[in-house]
């Protein structure tokens, strides 16, 4: 039906195009961005409206109930035995041929009648929101920035300042829909053009998706952009808020655990002067005044209720809290200038992750961090979006704030800047309840970050290009790995979640890709099983052959819309709503395989050097990893229940041992 639909609206668009060809044909040699120098407010103008395709974008499918029945059984082979599994093939045949059918019809239904968004995205928000966990370590994620390529701008003065800089110009950018739409240009060479951005550009937005299909282009859903700046999480009894101050022209700074306000837009709303920006920063770097006693920022780092009640007792305890928590809220962003200046990968993991529990402001959609050392990193809520946003976002100011910056090591901060009226420190009343319910909030994040380890590796033996000239997916090879390591480590296979960006359709958020797979399970018992057989080279990189079709078809899948996860959750939540109890999820196999043991997740990009986030349970691990034309990288983190520098070590020995399989095999 999707497929009949699409051809009938592209070939009217293919016509609207080919018209438009001819009487515009004038405009298709004209620029994508409409000033060619340099304009300080702005990263770039785009040609075409940052959210002209929005309203055109496809709605992500209800996948068919069979289909995401027979994929959760595929999901649960490597999981349990043979026996276990012809168990759980009559649990799930009951569940299609009964409630299964009454529920998935009911949700399809429901989807017909919000066509404005998907059936998940609600659902979605709630699981993040109604969580009354700490959102340290539970969810938010880092990532950090790859340094300047000139040494001299990494300071913690010059950096801060630039990026803060450059951030503005993406908000101002994004603000005024010049951003460049994110688009996926499959064969950028015939897509990414002057001529594709001028006949978009004129098609209606109901119909640009489809003009963009043509040239096989794919333009992705923004709606995550609109919470990236000027937002913060806001605790609420239940269920938390995501608040939006458009009309905000300050930015936050935090120092010691002290909390700054300056306005970096003048009245007219353009960049207040770059030499006043860096007078206000320096002020604040210079400033003497000691850190809180009791810090309402380490509030934000427990949990959802205690904080809830927290921030109801800070309006009451004083009528101007309130406008100072609305200035931390409503911020465009956040900046943490920090003390500490950590060198070792362990060391910048834990200070971006989690910090110290004062000088940052977990709620924020994101804040900048720089310690002394002149890095930095971005660290983000979660609720509000994903790694697609974000690292648009990063590579936006990376790339403005190194070849666009402002301020030099010769700048000088403005003389007369009057930093001292203009940068405000906001010191909030407190009771003593307040202090004794922030003193706890600090043991607590003490106990939880403290119990937390992590380790990296960098490989350079194998990098993408080798993999990619065995034909083999870079990302399959990362996940069996990770696989193989677990494995070695346990002779087993557990629940692997991998995150797979659905921003291809309307409010799209994320889908999983179930990595742990019956080709990886046949793989590492073929590596590391207990029968004492030898392996042919030839059968090993069948082994890997079928683990890189296998992940692809899956990862394909998922990046489609036509995973389980996200559809068995819906189904799930309807039953609860009607109160059903259902073998289907009270089943043993359906918690285990949700008990994720190895949650992992890439971002690589040139911008990055490397991110990182929390297991997800406490006998887990919390796997970022990133695989480069130079080099492969983990980063890893987990709890006292497991020893990370085991998997890290187990890590590294898969990856020689695939390495071998490889070098054997291109000279056999």
């Amino acid at each position: 039906m999707q497929s009949r639909i699409l051809q009938r609206k592209t070939l009217r668009v293919s016509q609207e195009v080919k018209a438009t060809l001819q009487s515009y044909g004038k405009f298709l040699h004209t620029s994508a961005v409409l000033c060619s120098s340099f304009d300080h407010e702005y990263l770039h103008r785009s040609r075409i409206p940052t959210y002209h395709f929005q309203n055109s974008l496809p709605r992500l499918p209800v996948p068919e109930l069979e289909k995401s029945c027979q994929r959760y059984l595929n999901a649960q082979l490597p999981l349990v035995s043979e026996a276990e599994h012809k168990e759980l093939q009559k649990v799930v045949a009951e569940f299609q041929a009964g409630k299964g059918q009454e529920l998935h019809k009911q949700l399809v239904a429901t989807d017909k009648e919000n066509k404005h968004t998907n059936y998940v995205s609600d659902l979605w928000f709630d699981m993040y929101l109604k969580d009354r966990r700490p959102i340290v370590l539970t969810h938010n994620p880092f990532v950090t920035f790859t340094d300047d390529p000139r040494p001299e701008y990494n300071t913690q003065l010059i950096r801060s300042a630039n990026m803060l800089i450059s951030s503005v110009r993406c908000m101002k950018t994004l603000r005024d829909e010049m951003l460049e739409p994110e688009v996926f240009h499959l064969n950028p060479a015939k897509s990414d053009t002057n001529t594709f951005r001028t006949v978009t550009r004129l098609l209606p937005s109901s119909v640009s998706w489809y003009g963009a299909y043509l040239f096989k282009a794919f333009p992705l859903d923004m709606s995550q952009y609109k919470r990236l700046f000027n937002s913060c999480r806001i605790p609420r009894p239940e269920r938390d808020e995501l608040y939006t101050d458009k009309h905000a022209k300050h930015v936050l700074v935090m120092r010691k655990g002290n909390c700054y306000v300056f306005d970096v837009l003048n009245k007219d709303g353009n960049i207040i002067p770059e030499e006043e920006i860096l007078a206000h920063l320096q002020y604040i770097l210079s400033d003497t005044t000691p850190g809180p006693e009791f810090s309402v920022s380490t509030l934000t780092s427990d949990f959802r209720d205690p904080w809830t009640q927290a921030r109801q007792q800070l309006l009451e305890a004083d009528p101007a809290n309130e406008q100072k928590l609305r200035a931390i809220e409503g911020a465009m962003f956040g900046v943490c200038l920090d003390d500490d200046q950590p060198t070792d990968p362990n060391e910048i993991t834990r200070s971006f992750l989690c910090g110290d529990g004062i000088n940052r402001w977990y709620d924020k959609s994101f804040q900048l961090v720089f310690p002394k050392s002149g890095m930095a990193a971005c660290h983000f809520e979660h609720s509000w979006g994903d790694g697609v946003a974000v690292l648009r976002y990063i590579r936006e100011v990376f790339k403005d704030s190194t070849e666009n910056a402002c301020i030099h090591p010769e700048t000088r901060a403005a003389p007369n800047a009057g930093s001292s009226e203009k940068v405000k420190r906001l010191d909030f009343t407190l009771t003593p309840q307040l202090k004794d319910t922030i003193t706890k909030a600090k043991q607590r994040f003490d106990e939880a970050t403290g119990s937390l380890d992590m380790h990296h590796l960098q490989y350079f033996k194998m990098t993408k290009k080798d993999l990619k000239k065995t034909k083999l997916s870079p990302d399959s090879v990362m996940q069996l790995v990770i696989q193989l390591a677990h494995y070695k480590l346990y002779h087993k296979n557990r629940g692997t979640y991998e995150s797979c960006s659905t921003s291809a359709f309307k409010h799209g958020r994320t889908e999983t890709v179930r990595s742990c797979t019956a080709a990886t399970a046949a793989m590492c018992e073929k590596m590391y099983g207990q029968t004492g057989s030898k392996s042919s080279v030839a059968e090993l990189m069948d082994g890997l052959r079928a683990c890189s079709n296998t992940h692809g078809q899956l990862t394909k899948e998922a990046a489609m819309g036509h995973g389980f996860d996200r559809h068995l959750f819906c189904l799930k939540n309807l039953a609860e709503k009607e109160g059903m109890s259902l073998p289907m999820f009270t089943h043993p196999a359906y918690a285990h395989l949700n008990h994720i043991i190895l949650s992992t997740s890439t971002l690589t990009d040139p911008a990055v050097v490397m991110g990182g986030f929390a297991a997800v349970t406490p006998d887990g691990f919390g796997v970022g990893y990133g695989i480069t034309d130079d080099h492969i990288g983990f980063n890893v983190t987990t709890y006292p229940a497991c020893n990370v520098r085991d998997f890290i070590s187990c890590c590294e020995k898969a990856l020689d041992d695939i390495h071998t399989v490889i070098q054997a095999a291109s000279k056999s």
